[in-house]
């Protein structure tokens, strides 16, 4: 699922209606925020009727949560595309950079605003679900990078840890100011500071 513009014409019709209102979620969350986003919107998106989304959802919350898991799960393919290509660890964790670099590279309606998923859990209240999947994520991000480091540095895993948690830091950082000046070039400047950090090990 990505928030690409996918048809709502007569072929988006006949896709599950699960699978039209999580489109048109993502399209509207990221576009417009999440509290901004009514059920009706939505719905009328998705071209389903409201008693539809409930049958799917059993709220808006559960809706909120799903769209946060499939965004997640379509960053892992983007980064799981970008590793079948990686030569060895530095390669790896550079593929970590370039998966959020497709991710900002997609023709969103109004343009790249940053990662969806810290976008959504800003406006959720803490202690909500929807946090806990957008920290796990988060989480996940810097185990993956924190593998391909440890395999760059055998037997020095406190430099180890501290080098993902460093490049972590770095890729957030792009991402924000990537997603207030609405374009991926703090992501490829990240890129080609990570790559001189792990050329340095």
């Amino acid at each position: 699922m990505s928030e690409t513009g996918v048809s709502t014409g007569e072929r988006g019709r006949r896709r599950p209606a699960r699978e039209r209102l999580l489109a048109a979620a993502a399209r509207r969350f990221y576009a417009d925020g999440v509290a901004a986003t009514g059920i009706d919107t939505i719905t009328a998106e998705a071209g389903v009727a409201k008693m539809s989304l409930y049958n799917n959802f059993s709220s808006k919350a559960e809706l909120v949560r799903a769209y946060l898991d499939a965004r997640h799960e379509e960053w892992l393919g983007l980064y799981r595309a970008r590793l079948e290509q990686a030569g060895g660890p530095r390669d790896g964790v550079l593929a970590v950079f370039d998966a959020y670099a497709d991710h900002a590279a997609f023709a969103y309606e109004h343009g790249f605003r940053g990662c969806g998923l810290l976008n959504a859990a800003a406006e959720l209240p803490a202690g909500d679900a929807g946090r806990a999947v957008v920290r796990a994520h988060k989480e996940e991000v810097e185990r993956l990078i924190s593998g391909h480091v440890e395999q760059l540095l055998p037997g020095r895993p406190d430099e180890a840890q501290a080098t993902a948690e460093h490049l972590a830091f770095l890729l957030e950082g792009a991402m924000a100011r990537a997603g207030l000046e609405g374009d991926g070039d703090r992501l490829q400047h990240a890129r080609a500071m990570a790559a001189a950090l792990l050329d340095r090990l």
